[in-house]
């Protein structure tokens, strides 16, 4: 069988900051420290960082009060954030900084007095994190139609802001439709789209055209990893989204010649090998990489983590 690697795959600079945040902080303060929600969507790095002292909680009247508190990289709401200080909470903020630059964009524009509209998946901690930063909340949409049944009290003072786990690709057509329903709305350059999403997304589609099968390696409640197995379903070809080596089915292998292996941004890369460890038990394995994009971005840790200690 020849396997075919994606390139860029697996973690982006965000997740790997928000991981040495937990890391540096437990090398530091000790443990254990507390963190608000999965500090990104991965079963085993979150037990990773569980057995080197960290805990994760879902509310942050779980947490002692004085304890290391840590933001996950989806960030939170204003609520959240005042909570926690309210309780004396010692708070280490590892927000993904394009996360962050989203929150400041999208308050700039309220604070322009224009509506946000916010282009992304209900339910997700980014989302919520996002509208929960912007007075008087945000209108969300995930696709066109729900962009036409819009309700909005002033179609002239309208702005719009994505999630970053959507790509170029994804929000391009919701982006139209705002633009054609609403002339005169705003919203950011293109470019302040997640590099590293849009990045693994291309990588995929080139995938899926040289492949049989696509083995996309990330948590189920992943939303950049589950769009790149809807972008090898969309290019006809079997696609899976597995969280390791032990959810594929030797059926899915049955006269595959060509499989093409890629990683949402949070999963680490012991799991890419440990899936090419489990196809060598079915058959020899060519091994080849997508020539691509080398990601060399590199996201700074907070100050609390970077100062000498007294």
């Amino acid at each position: 069988m020849h396997a075919i690697l994606a390139q860029p795959r697996g973690f982006c600079a965000g997740v790997e900051r928000a991981i040495r945040i937990v890391e540096a902080s437990i090398e530091r303060y000790g443990a254990p420290v507390y963190v608000r929600h999965e500090i990104v969507h991965n079963r085993h790095v979150v037990e990773e960082l569980r057995a080197k002292g960290a805990v994760f909680v879902e509310e942050i009247d779980q947490i002692p009060e004085g304890a290391i508190t840590i933001f996950s990289a989806h960030g939170v709401s204003e609520c959240v954030e005042n909570s926690a200080r309210a309780r004396g909470l010692s708070i280490i903020d590892a927000t993904c900084p394009l996360v962050e630059k989203v929150h400041k964009e999208a308050q700039r524009f309220s604070f322009q007095d224009r509506k946000v509209i916010l282009i992304g998946h209900r339910g997700h901690p980014e989302v919520e994190g996002t509208s929960g930063r912007v007075k008087g909340g945000v209108l969300l949409v995930s696709n066109v139609a729900e962009v036409e049944n819009l309700d909005v009290e002033d179609s002239t003072d309208l702005a719009y802001v994505t999630q970053t786990t959507l790509s170029v690709d994804d929000t391009r057509d919701v982006i139209k439709a705002l633009r054609r329903r609403f002339p005169n709305i705003v919203g950011p350059d293109l470019r302040d789209i997640c590099y590293a999403t849009q990045n693994r997304q291309r990588a995929a589609r080139e995938l899926a055209k040289r492949t049989d099968m696509l083995l996309v390696i990330g948590a189920l409640a992943s939303s950049n990893s589950n769009r790149l197995r809807d972008i090898g379903e969309e290019m006809s070809i079997p696609s899976y989204l597995i969280e390791d080596a032990n959810s594929i089915d030797p059926a899915w292998l049955k006269g595959v010649k060509r499989i093409g292996i890629t990683a949402g941004a949070s999963a680490p890369e012991q799991l890419v090998q440990e899936v090419i460890r489990y196809l060598r038990k079915f058959t020899a394995i060519e091994l080849e990489t997508l020539p691509g994009i080398i990601e060399s971005v590199e996201f700074k840790l907070p100050t609390e983590l970077t100062t000498e200690q007294n």
